[in-house]
């Protein structure tokens, strides 16, 4: 662990565990009341989670088109973490649903695109873990159908008529709304920096003392 992710680390702990109080002040939303505070933790970790399938996407391009080893082992790194992200969203989602529309689970273009999205990387990892030889670019492969699949996740709800609210409705929250907001999206984001950064470089040891132990049995 660098000193950096230290740093980002002890942030990002700090403003997670303070992140209630600040939630706490936000004003309730009118039509949901205290159940849309949950937008605060599942908003964040829905944006992460694309960013993590972007991040995977294009270092599974770098890796294939490019040959680049170590971009393999980020794109290895940024699928976990869109599991663990998906599957704070996908748990944080029907949790807010049930609330305020009285239903776990509708199958709309968001949330179906989402869980394939999720499914799509799940897939990944059993692949890469249990695939045997030419696993890693197999999963190349479908970490960039999963990449495919985030911009049609984002524009879903601009197109088609979902329970979820439209992409322009985050830029014209009200301060009291979008400062805790931006404040738990930086507290996500520096922990996802943090995680996605330490995985990356225990994947490249991983990889190193591999190859080490190949040449030993070479040799």
């Amino acid at each position: 662990m660098t000193r950096l992710n230290q740093i980002e680390l002890g942030l990002a702990g700090a403003m997670l565990a303070v992140s209630p109080w600040i939630i706490n002040a936000a004003p309730y939303e009118v039509t949901m009341g205290l159940v849309q505070k949950i937008f605060y933790y599942h908003m964040p970790a829905a944006w992460l989670f694309l960013v993590a399938a972007l991040i995977s996407g294009v270092a599974s391009a770098m890796f294939l088109f490019r040959k680049n080893q170590n971009a393999d082992g980020w794109a290895l790194a940024a699928a976990e973490m869109a599991v663990v992200f998906g599957i704070i969203t996908l748990v944080t989602g029907p949790l807010w649903a049930r609330k305020a529309w009285g239903i776990w689970w509708v199958w709309d273009a968001r949330l179906t695109s989402s869980l394939i999205l999720w499914m799509i990387f799940v897939a990944y990892l059993l692949l890469r873990k249990y695939g045997g030889p030419g696993s890693d670019k197999l999963g190349a492969g479908m970490a960039l159908f999963g990449l495919a699949n985030v911009p049609f996740i984002f524009v879903s709800v601009n197109v088609w008529r979902t329970l979820h609210p439209q992409t322009s409705v985050v830029p014209t929250l009200p301060v009291e709304m979008g400062g805790p907001l931006w404040f738990c999206l930086t507290a996500f984001l520096l922990l996802f920096l943090a995680m996605l950064s330490m995985r990356a470089r225990l994947e490249r040891q991983r990889v190193r003392i591999e190859t080490l132990y190949l040449a030993e049995d070479e040799a």
